[in-house]
């Protein structure tokens, strides 16, 4: 009889901890997986006989607020790749996220590409009564590249032509909150990172995404200038929040603290949370997008002045 017992109670034990396990593993993918309306492969513009495209990630609640994410990395981008559970933080808060495709290098040259996501925000712009956001109120985010063409937008992003034939380029292309990853700032001073070949050149594996006139260093320096949000930080910059590993050795943690230092000059917001012994990603990342809520709920929640 005390056998049976023992195996009894065994037996309920195993079955309440199966059960316990069945109930979080659900809980998480219930989490990640929450209710949207997903429009696929918009077309926001062309380039080279090619469309440009964008999925519209809509939450079953949504705030009427818009998160352009650029799907980027390394200056590449694969239209239709971008999957929605990532962004589960963001969605689960009613925002309404744009992935945003653009041409790959070499294919296309980073100033192309900077070109292209302009073009996508002023596209979300225009269309922001279709899908039920407010045009003063977009957020961006991204990661390495994708953090560099946030920073782009957000320094260098503005009014479009007022007297231009397509209507999407007379919208701005400004953003009014940035919440990003690792972004490269400063292609003139690459310190320690790995792609620093210590000629004041391109970084090396990215010699052919900046065109063919890099290799010469005058011309480089003009589009690496260019190319460089910490050279265009102005009074206009938004609230930008940056995560950065400090083991970070592609793209170094110094390249996020010197845009902060830039942007405390002339008194923006950019806070700097230093993901310690974080390398170029790490496993967190997507638990941090909760923070990145914060940020955008902290900044978006009310129209810009």
């Amino acid at each position: 009889m005390k056998v049976l017992r023992f195996l009894r109670n065994l037996l309920i034990a195993v079955a309440a901890i199966i059960l316990v396990a069945l109930i979080c593993v659900g809980g998480v993918w219930l989490y990640f997986h929450p209710r949207l309306e997903v429009v696929s492969a918009v077309v926001y513009g062309h380039r080279q006989g090619q469309d440009l495209t964008l999925d519209v990630l809509r939450p079953a609640k949504p705030n009427g607020i818009g998160i352009v994410l650029m799907a980027s990395g390394g200056w590449k981008s694969q239209a239709g790749s971008f999957q929605a559970w990532i962004v589960a933080p963001l969605l689960r808060r009613g925002y309404t996220v744009f992935a945003v495709y653009h041409i790959p290098q070499p294919e296309a040259t980073v100033m192309e590409i900077t070109e292209e996501v302009n073009r996508a925000v002023r596209f979300i712009r225009r269309n922001a009564g279709h899908y039920g956001v407010d045009p003063r109120r977009l957020g961006v985010t991204g990661g390495s590249s994708g953090g560099h063409l946030s920073l782009m937008l957000a320094t260098r992003g503005g009014p479009g032509e007022a007297n231009a034939t397509d209507p999407v380029d007379r919208e701005s292309s400004a953003v009014q909150a940035v919440a990003i990853f690792y972004p490269v700032t400063d292609l003139l001073n690459l310190g320690k990172s790995t792609e620093n070949l210590g000629d004041g050149g391109p970084p090396k594996s990215f010699v052919k995404a900046f065109g063919p006139t890099v290799t010469n260093l005058a011309a480089w320096k003009v589009i690496g200038h260019e190319m460089s949000p910490i050279f265009h930080v102005t009074t206009n910059l938004p609230p930008s929040l940056i995560y950065h590993g400090d083991a970070d050795t592609l793209v170094p943690l110094d390249q996020s603290e010197r845009f902060h230092a830039e942007a405390q000059k002339v008194g923006r917001t950019v806070e700097v949370v230093v993901h310690h012994g974080g390398k170029h990603g790490w496993l967190s990342m997507f638990w941090d997008l909760r923070q990145f809520a914060n940020w955008f709920d902290r900044y978006l929640r009310q129209p810009a002045a």
